[in-house]
């Protein structure tokens, strides 16, 4: 079988962590066993088991102290260090073992998926190793509050895409903090002419006209849709789910499930009690 693989990308703070976590925790209520591969040399927090961690080969902290860089410089070069000892990670995934779900926690630096092409690279390693890769891309759902702001957004979510070149979900994260459930609905079905109408053009008039032409190319040509990601509404993660399995053709490899001999024999005690208690009536 293919090994499945999904990036969770996204700005800083976008709840890359959490959502995995919450991806994770929702397929095993399924009984889908899903690993979390922590990809970020600065995180130093996890919600998640974590089952591989790249501060075992380089963290941030190491990085800036022993180069002598800024957060920003130092982040790139742990990914450009894991690039040249990916060996080190395919060994690890390898000790997951085959016909494993993987999703990889990446950093929040934004350039690491338009023109630093670390993450390329990595992408390229783990399809070479017959990794079947998608990507989710989280966008807070507090820039709905802005349409400029939402716009710049789906710009770089539009960047990250072309630059790794794979299939996207994409995800507005964070819909429980959102203070009106009918501003995310409006945003989610709006068209061109709707963001144009949230556009300020009082300011500066160019920037409006700039941005109102970008409003009408993506939706010309659809070239992103967002599914809302909230917590408290199991349907919104199922949907999610549904979408990164079909973006990873995840389900056309999977084995069916063999009842276990315990299952079989808990079925029948149960049958055995539906019997009794029909017979009764």
């Amino acid at each position: 079988m293919v090994r499945v693989g999904a990036l969770v990308i996204g700005p800083a703070g976008s709840g890359k962590s959490t959502f995995c976590e919450m991806l994770r925790a929702h397929a095993e209520t399924m009984r889908r066993r899903v690993h979390v591969v922590n990809l970020d040399p600065a995180a130093d927090h996890f919600s998640y088991p974590v089952a591989i961690d790249i501060r075992d080969l380089i963290s941030l902290e190491d990085a800036m102290s022993e180069m002598r860089l800024g957060p920003n410089g130092g982040l790139i070069f742990c990914m450009e260090y894991l690039v040249e000892n990916i060996q080190w990670l395919q060994d690890e995934l390898d000790e997951i073992g085959a016909d494993e779900y993987i999703l990889f926690d990446c950093p929040g630096q934004i350039e690491l998926y338009s023109h630093v092409p670390a993450m390329q690279t990595v992408v390229r390693e783990l399809q070479r190793c017959d990794f079947r890769m998608a990507a989710t891309y989280l966008l807070d759902s507090q820039f709905v509050a802005d349409a400029s702001k939402f716009i710049s957004g789906v710009l770089c979510c539009l960047s990250a895409m072309t630059s790794l070149e794979l299939p996207h979900v994409n995800v507005l994260s964070k819909c429980d903090q959102l203070p009106s459930r009918g501003l995310l609905e409006e945003f989610l079905d709006a068209d061109a002419e709707a963001l144009r109408e949230r556009l300020d053009h009082t300011t500066r008039p160019e920037l409006y006209r700039l941005n109102a032409a970008i409003c009408e190319l993506i939706d010309d040509w659809s070239m992103v849709q967002f599914l809302p990601s909230d917590p408290r509404d199991s349907d919104t993660i199922d949907q999610i789910l549904a979408q990164m399995d079909h973006a990873t053709q995840y389900h056309e490899d999977v084995e069916p499930r063999i009842a276990e001999d315990d299952d079989c024999g808990k079925d029948e005690a149960d049958s055995g009690v539906d019997g009794m208690e029909g017979g009764d009536d």
